[in-house]
Parts: C-alpha cells; structure tokens; sequence
C-alpha cells in the first residue's frame, strides 16, 4: 500500500512539474500574440446581411407553416430531454451500452472511434447530444427555402463550420483521447501540445495556422526537389530553371511549365518516385521549369500583365534563345494554366506563333460556376480583402491557406489541431503536406484582377479580359491544347474546367478526367499503377453525357500526354545541357526565389 502511495505520489509530482512548464510557456504565447498583425476581420465570417436574410427566410416559415416548425423543434426538444433523462439512469448504474444510438449523421465519423464514445456513458451522451444538435442546425438550414442559391450555399458552408467547430472531439474535457494522453504521460502532452501551439503561432507572426508536416524533415535540394539542374534566368517575377538531360537525345522543341504562384513548383518534384520534372527529363525531353517569386510589400502593384509580361513571355523568349527554337510547348497548373490561356489568347492577337502547343492541367477558365467557392466569391469577402491588400500590399500566404483548408476542415484542421495541441503528437513527416505548408504571398493588385474581373464578372467568357492593351477571349485560344482534369477535384471542379475548355476556338483539343483530386490526380506517375482516367474525342456534350459516353483507362495520363506531345515536338537531337553562354549557370536546382518564406514577406 505504501509503495503504490509512493508511485501515487510520484505521478502528481511529475503533473505538477509539466503543469508548471506550462506557465512559463504562457508568457512566449502572449509575447507572439501580442505581435499579430490580424488579417481583415471582415474575412473570418460573412456578412451580417447573409444571417439576417436566412432569419427573415427562417421566420417567414414559422408564420406561414407553424406547424412545421413547431413539430421540428418539440422533436429536438423531445429527443433532448428523453436522452439527457436516459444518460442519467445509465451513469447511475455506471453502464452506457443502452443509450440511444447515434443518428447516422456521425456513422463513420474517424473521429470518434475511441471505445469510450460507445461504452462511457459520459462520453455518449456527450456525442449522442452532439449529434442531436447538428441535425438540427442542418435541419433548420435545409428548410430556410427562399434564399438566393448562392447565398444559399454560403449559409450551407458556414452552418457546417459550426458544426465542425463545436465538435466536443476540438475540447480537452470532452475528447477521451487527449485526456487518456493526459493521464498516461503525466501531462507531458499538454505541454509538448502547447509547445506545438506556440511554434505555429511563432511561425506566422502570431497567426494560427496548423503546422500539417515535420518541416525538419525535409531540406530543398537534399530529400524534396532533387532532379539536377541550374537556374538559367531570373528576373524581379521568376527563376527560370532547365533540368539537365537524362538522354543523349532529346526532342528539338523545348518544354516549358508554368506551376502555379500560390504554391510552389515542387510539387512536380517531390521525389524521384513520383517527380513528373524527372520523368519528362527521362522521356527526352528539354525541360524549363518557372520558379515563381514569393513576393513581398514591394509587389504591391504587380498585376496579371507582369506575371504575363515579366513571367511568361520573358520565360518563352529566354528557352528561345537557348535553344535556338522558334517555339516551345507550354504547360499550365491551376492559376497558371488559367492565365496561360490569357497569354495564348495575347499571343493570337499579336500574330506571334511562339507557343507550339499548350497544356493546362487543373485549370479554370469559366467561372459562372463557383463551386465550393462560392462562399468566399461574394462581395463581402472580395471587398475585405481588397481592404486587406490596400492595407498590406498583398494578400497574406496564410490567409489562402487557411480558406483552402477550412473546405475541409475537419481533415486540415481540427484534426491535425487536436492531434499536435491536445495529444502532443508531431506531425508526420510527409513530403505532400510538408509541400502544402510552403504557401506563398499574393500581390494585391494581381490579386484582385483575378478575383473581381476572372472569378465575379467571368470577363474572359463573357466579354472580354482587357490586359496588356488587348481585349482577350477564350475563343482566341487556338493552338492544339490538351487538358487534364481530376473527377474528385474541389478546387477546379473538371465540370467546370470543361466548360471553359469547350469555348476555346482550337480545332486540335484533347480533354482527360484523372481519378482523384487536384494533386493526386496530376502528381500520378505510371509506376503507380493507381488512378485511371477518362478519355472522349466528343467535346460537344454536356459534361455528364461527355463522361458517361467515356472511354476508362486503367493507370496514369501521362503516358497518353507524353504520345501527344512527342508528335508536336519535333525530331531527336543531341541532348543539350543547361544554358548557353549568355546564360550562364546562376544557382542549382531548385533555385533561390523557392527558399523563400511567405512570412518573410509581411
């Protein structure tokens, strides 16, 4: 009895001792919070307008079907009471095996797979009642029915970020995982989970955003981004990086890709495995890749027509005049490829036939359908961050990241929150989320070109983008084009990129649909033999018809590109190393501008 005393004993000490390393940690939060420089606050939620109409929508219903309503809420209430009533008898008797099942709305929920959700009656009147109330949420959003469709869907977005923040799994006193944790390393994980905390908020100059990788894990150049090369050019917009051959011959026409500027061109290049840079290196190919600056303050006033100009352009004359070609193959990502078609169209109105052949991968061009992000395309959001970039001179990495990971929440943020905060767990050590964290700053004038004049009034459909003195359409795009697209993709729905993609004024046009998402579904090389993809030479259709009428073919794209682009790029020649004597060697692959953080930019 004495020694179990002793033991007793000994574990409250060591609580105590980690509680106390606790307060010292307090103080370097409140010295980085003190820091913040807090983004518009307008940005972390919707109008009041929005609230006020579905209020107004939501009593209109009660005057004209009060019964309606009525029998919904003496259901809620009655659920309610009956099982508060229920949990009390079983934690009288310590059993929690009879409590009401929980509705289906959390079947399946990896959140709550801990045994103690089902067996601990404390911790199943807490889930049950949870989801108890988030049917009702979604119950009372699903009867609101004369709001706009769009404002509709916001209500519908914002109603489930509710839900997902008031997980009881988001609170220490009601997550048996983390208080289990708690127990067992006598409070250790609550100081290594305060530690976490305060290191993102270090790293972000006070700003919350979850760190989703072991960043010390991974070094450019070392273990991500390997494939050899030299940065050939660089301007104030970009490096531009030529791979060094794997071949001794290579096709005459150079291949250029244009990654996107919110993230950064790795993603290609991740590890040999899965590197598309290597494997176009391997295929014989001359390959020049932008690498993108991280712009800070100074870019402020940097719009579309630099990024074309000073980007674009630039890059396609410089592999012009290294390899001596009179065209180059290009390909777009996301926001890349969108304004590659902008640069394709300029190029047609200029008479300029510099471009051989394009590729957009994931990329967008019609926008009368926003998709998932319609919640963030209205003008509430685009005024505040255009008050935003006034005031800082660009749109902050970190407030992208963080809209992009609230579309899923649950997986990219409070998970991985309570997993590093509550549970003191370091995050893996995992190239694809490593990559994701290495956000980048936006200029706030090209910003809000691409909001306001793309995303809300859809000019390059509808009538014309002006940039660069031109008035630019989506059917002045017409050099032979393929693009891929992903079926599962939430950020360029493929539905979307093929709307956009069926208006361009090119005879020659391929389009794929890869399995997967926005990255899984392009980072897909053929060794993997994972996702297939769908192919239909009808681009006619509708796009449900032009997807059901498909052919499915099992494994990667790429080799299907790779045959369509041999054929546009020319006869074999001796392979040819990076840069010529006006440009010399400036830095080794990956380059310097992809070092740079976004934080060191605000």
């Amino acid at each position: 009895m004495a020694m179990q005393d002793d033991v007793a004993g000994e574990n409250i000490e060591k609580l105590n001792e980690n509680l106390a390393k606790v307060e010292q940690l307090s103080q370097r939060l409140i010295q980085v919070l003190a820091s913040r420089n807090p983004a518009n606050p307008t940005l972390n939620t919707p109008s009041q307008e929005l609230f006020n109409k579905a209020a107004s929508s939501y009593w209109s219903e009660i005057l004209e079907n009060p019964g309606k309503m009525y029998e919904q809420q003496l259901e809620y209430w009655g659920k309610s009471v009956r099982h508060f009533m229920e949990a009390q008898q079983l934690m009288l008797r310590g059993d929690g095996a009879e409590l009401e099942e929980t509705p289906n709305i959390l079947d399946g929920d990896k959140r709550f797979t801990n045994p103690l959700w089902q067996s601990h009656p404390y911790f199943k009147f807490i889930k049950q009642q949870y989801a108890l109330n988030a049917q009702a949420i979604e119950d009372a959003v699903a009867g609101v029915d004369d709001l706009d469709p769009k404002e509709k869907r916001r209500l519908d977005y914002f109603a489930h970020q509710i839900i997902d923040m008031m997980s009881p799994t988001n609170f220490l006193g009601t997550n048996p995982d983390a208080l289990e944790r708690a127990v067992e390393t006598e409070g250790a994980s609550l100081v290594t989970g305060l530690e976490n905390l305060i290191a993102d908020l270090e790293a972000n100059k006070g700003e919350l955003v979850v760190r989703l990788a072991d960043e010390t894990s991974f070094v450019l150049g070392e273990n991500i981004a390997t494939t050899p090369g030299e940065v050939v050019y660089r301007n104030r917009m970009m490096e531009l990086i030529q791979y060094t051959p794997t071949t001794d011959e290579v096709h005459t026409t150079p291949l250029i890709i244009f990654p996107p500027w919110i993230n950064k061109f790795y993603i290609l290049d991740l590890k040999a495995q899965n590197s598309m840079i290597k494997w176009l290196t391997d295929q014989g190919y001359t390959l020049f890749v932008v690498a993108w600056v991280n712009p800070d303050k100074s870019y402020a006033d940097v719009g579309l027509d630099e990024y074309i100009e000073e980007g674009f352009l630039t890059a396609i004359s410089e592999v012009k005049a290294i390899t001596g070609e009179k065209q180059v193959n290009a390909v777009g990502y996301c926001i890349a490829g969108t304004t590659l078609h902008l640069t394709l169209a300029l190029l047609e109105k200029r008479g300029d036939k510099s471009i051989k052949s394009a590729t957009f991968f994931t990329a967008l061009t019609d926008f009368s359908e926003q998709g998932e992000f319609t919640p963030f395309l209205q003008d509430d959001f685009i005024d505040a961050i255009e008050q935003e970039v006034a005031q800082q001179g660009l749109l902050r990495s970190f407030i992208m990241s963080r809209t992009m990971s609230f579309l899923r929440s649950k997986d990219l943020v409070y998970q991985p929150a309570v997993k590093s905060y509550m549970m003191g767990e370091t995050p893996p050590a995992f190239d694809l989320l490593y990559w994701n964290g290495d956000g980048a700053n936006l200029p706030g004038r090209m910003t809000t070109q691409y909001l306001r004049g793309l995303c809300q009034r859809n000019e390059f459909i509808e009538g014309g983008f002006e940039i660069l003195g031109e008035k630019l359409h989506i059917s002045d795009v017409k050099v032979p084009l393929m693009a891929i697209t992903c079926e599962t993709d939430h950020i360029a729905a493929w539905k979307d990129c093929y709307r956009g993609f069926q208006q361009t004024g090119a005879k020659d046009r391929t389009f794929i649909v890869s399995e997967s998402g926005h990255i899984a579904g392009i980072v897909n090389p053929p060794s993997k033999k994972k996702y297939g993809h769908y192919t239909n030479d009808d681009l006619s259709l509708a796009p449900d018809d032009w997807l059901e009428g498909a052919t499915f073919t099992e494994g990667s794209w790429w080799p299907r590109w790779e045959s369509w682009l041999k054929k546009r790029s020319g006869k074999m020649i001796p392979a040819r190393e990076p840069g010529d004597s006006d440009h010399p060697p400036l830095a080794p692959a990956p380059g310097t501008y992809v070092r740079v953080k976004a934080s060191e930019g605000f």
